[in-house]
């Protein structure tokens, strides 16, 4: 689940400075948060930064996003089911 915590604490850094959402992994209504965020961070428009990113970038991004969504189906396979990105590609 290294990969999971690491997008839920990078997710709250940034986050606290702006005083967003406090993600959290220990209720089924936090995970399902957690997967909506996964979701939108894995759409082609926030993935590439609209395209300003590098190639290599976005493959380092889609590596941490793609096995923290995986984590999160290991732990929670219904709250996944928000993660429309993992399955659709769309």
């Amino acid at each position: 689940m290294k990969a999971l915590q690491t997008y839920v604490d990078n997710k709250n850094r940034w986050n606290a400075i702006f005083r967003g959402e406090q993600f959290e992994l220990a209720s089924a209504e936090g995970r399902r948060r957690v997967a909506q965020s996964l979701d939108a961070d894995l759409s082609p428009e926030n993935l590439t930064c609209d395209g300003e990113l590098s190639r290599a970038e976005i493959a380092m991004r889609y590596q941490l996003l793609i096995q923290a969504s995986r984590e999160l189906t290991q732990l929670d396979p219904e709250a996944a089911k928000a993660i429309y990105e993992l399955y659709t590609g769309e």
